[in-house]
This record gives structure tokens, C-alpha cells and sequence, in this order.
């Protein structure tokens, strides 16, 4: 297994990390994805750290607080052998406080992750969402508490825009808090947004992506294709509405390519469609899901060999599309270009 650094901080991440959404099998939408127990999920764990793979991702929104527990059994005697990453901001009741990121919230739910997770500390604590109701320095200040007290190692966010993202290191520097090393975002072939804005930004900035749903959720598995109806087990079904909407033409044209690769390397779909994430600027870890242990093993042929340039190159037309405003292609005219070498 690859290892690489988040962000420009000096933890290593193995290149690729489980998402533990599966475990839990608890409420109408993070529960869905997997009923994986306790059992279930140390045979994951298992295989997992026989691969190299030691990070494992979680939510306090994932199966209303299971999957924390079950994932604190499955690593249980083995604390020091993994990462634990968890996140929180989103609703986990109805109450005024059970959403959000103020220092009460923040506090209240490092503390009921710690011990869901049957753990002392939090490797990485990430802000699941971007609370527009809570002062930035108010939850930049809790954060630097939790650090300094020993419970979270590492932080990060996920789902944030750019500006939220840029303001929120901006006020770290000026109060000399922990800045975030890590953003967790959706980026996938059939999902390329981050590059716009997010990407540079990262670079810049110092920011490691974790990449979530790298199948486009669930898209690229290659059992959708042109001229094939997305079958009837499909869990995509009852949960696309939930998920990034997508082209089905961009879809189909990308899959094409995936299968012309395929045959080419011998490889998977959805393994192609992870190993061209890891060529990616700004991406420490793609995070892999996985129902079962079929599962788990496919997704971790995704590392260990390498697209080539041209098999990069095809991959990355297919997949382009016109940029949005302030993107789109004007900025490749020469006076743009002249200041902006590296866009």
C-alpha cells in the first residue's frame, strides 16, 4: 500500500481508506448502505489491515451512531495498528442543538464519538458540513480545545465550498489555531467539480483530499452502461435522489472508455475508475466502500500498478466538461495564461 501525506501536515494515510457507512444498518438513508455487525465488520477490518489499508472513516449520522460502535468493536485491541476518522455537524435529533457546529454541539459530539469508539482520541475530526449559524472563530476556538486537549490529533471538513473553506484557514493563521489538512469531498469521473475551485485551492493551501463515492455513487461499478438498463437489485433506485446528479450521456461516455481499458489491462471498471483518482492533484486517500468482503477485495485492486499516460489522457477527455464561470475556457487566452501558468 501507498502511503502519502495529508495535506501539508506530516500524518501519513495509506492511498486508499474504508468508509465505514456500511456498518450499522440503522435509519432510512445512512443506514442503507450495509448492515455490516460487529463480526461482519472485524472480518472487513481483517482484510483491510492485511492490505495495508489503516484508515477507517466514519460519522455520528452514519446508522444514528452505529457505525462508531461497531467500528470501535471491530479495531479493539488493535487501537495503535489503525486511524480513526469520524465527523459530525450534520442533525442527529430535532433539538435547537443536536445540529450544527457550536461549541456546544462540537464538544458534546467528540465526546459521544470517543466513546462509541471505545477510544481516547480522535486521529482526524472533521466538520461533516459548513454551519452558516456559528461564528467560524467560535468553532476555530473549540477545535484548538479539543487539540490541546489531547482528544483530536487532526482536522478537516468535508463538503465545504471554497470560500468557507479559504476563510476558515485565513482565521486559523490569525488566531494561531490547528488548520485543516484535510477536505472530504466528492470527486469521481462522472463528478469533476472539485477541480474547479477546491483543487487549487487544496494545493495552495496545503489541504489533502479525501475522496468520497469515487464510483460517482455507485455509477461506475460496470453494470450500467449504454444500452443496459440499470438493473432492478440496484440500490440506485431509491438512493440517486440523494446523491450527485449525473449526466447520463457523460456516463455512458465515460464507462465506454472504462471498458476499452479493461480489456486492456485485465483490470476492473471500478477499479480504473479508483487508480485514475490516485493520479490526481490534492488526493491523499480515496475512500473505498464495501458491503462484503467480494466487495472490499475488488476495490483493493485498485492500487498496487498504474494507468498509463495515454489510458490517463482518454479517461480525462471523456470525462471533461465545460468548466462554469469564472473556469470555463476563456482563461486559457494567452493574457490569462501569462499569470496563471500552472490553471
Amino acid at each position: 500500500m501507498e502511503y502519502r501525506r495529508l495535506g501539508a501536515s506530516g500524518l501519513q494515510v495509506p492511498a486508499l481508506s474504508f468508509g465505514a457507512g456500511t456498518f450499522g444498518g440503522r435509519g432510512p438513508l445512512f443506514g442503507a448502505w450495509g448492515d455490516a455487525d460487529a463480526k461482519a465488520a472485524r472480518r472487513l477490518v481483517d482484510i483491510c489491515l492485511d492490505n495495508g489499508v489503516t484508515m477507517f472513516d466514519t460519522a455520528d449520522v452514519y446508522s444514528d451512531g452505529e457505525s462508531e460502535r461497531v467500528l470501535g468493536a471491530a479495531v479493539r485491541g488493535r487501537r495503535d495498528a489503525v486511524l480513526l476518522s469520524t465527523k459530525a455537524s450534520l442533525p442527529t435529533g430535532d433539538g435547537p442543538n443536536d445540529a450544527g457546529s457550536s461549541r456546544s454541539r462540537l464538544i458534546r459530539a467528540v465526546e459521544s464519538a470517543l466513546r462509541r469508539l471505545d477510544t481516547d482520541y480522535l486521529d482526524l475530526f472533521q466538520l461533516h458540513a459548513f454551519d452558516a449559524g456559528t461564528p467560524v472563530e467560535e468553532v476555530l476556538d473549540t477545535l484548538h480545545d479539543l487539540v490541546r486537549a489531547g482528544k483530536v490529533r487532526y482536522l478537516g471538513v468535508s463538503n465545504f465550498a471554497g470560500w468557507q473553506l479559504m476563510k476558515s484557514l485565513a482565521l486559523a493563521d490569525e488566531h494561531h489555531h490547528p488548520r485543516y489538512v484535510a477536505h472530504q469531498v466528492y470527486y469521481s469521473l462522472v463528478g469533476r467539480d472539485y477541480e474547479w475551485e477546491l483543487m487549487p485551492l487544496g494545493r495552495d493551501q496545503g489541504v489533502g483530499a479525501l475522496v468520497w463515492s469515487p464510483l460517482g455513487w455507485g455509477r461506475l461499478t460496470g453494470r450500467v452502461r449504454r444500452g443496459r438498463p440499470l438493473p432492478e437489485n440496484s440500490r440506485l433506485h431509491a438512493t440517486a435522489d440523494f446523491g450527485p446528479p449525473v449526466d447520463d450521456e457523460l456516463l455512458y461516455d465515460v464507462v465506454d472508455v472504462l471498458d476499452e481499458i479493461a480489456a486492456e489491462t485485465g483490470r476492473a471498471v471500478p477499479q480504473i475508475a479508483i487508480n485514475w483518482l490516485l493520479t490526481r492533484p490534492t488526493v491523499a486517500s480515496v475512500i473505498i466502500g464495501a458491503r462484503n468482503e467480494d466487495q472490499l477485495r475488488q476495490n483493493l485492486g485498485a492500487v498496487g500498478w498504474r494507468l498509463g499516460d495515454d489510458q490517463i489522457a482518454r479517461l480525462d477527455a471523456a470525462s471533461a466538461r465545460t468548466a462554469p464561470y469564472p473556469y470555463f475556457p476563456y482563461h486559457r487566452q494567452e493574457g490569462f495564461a501569462r499569470l496563471n501558468p500552472t490553471a
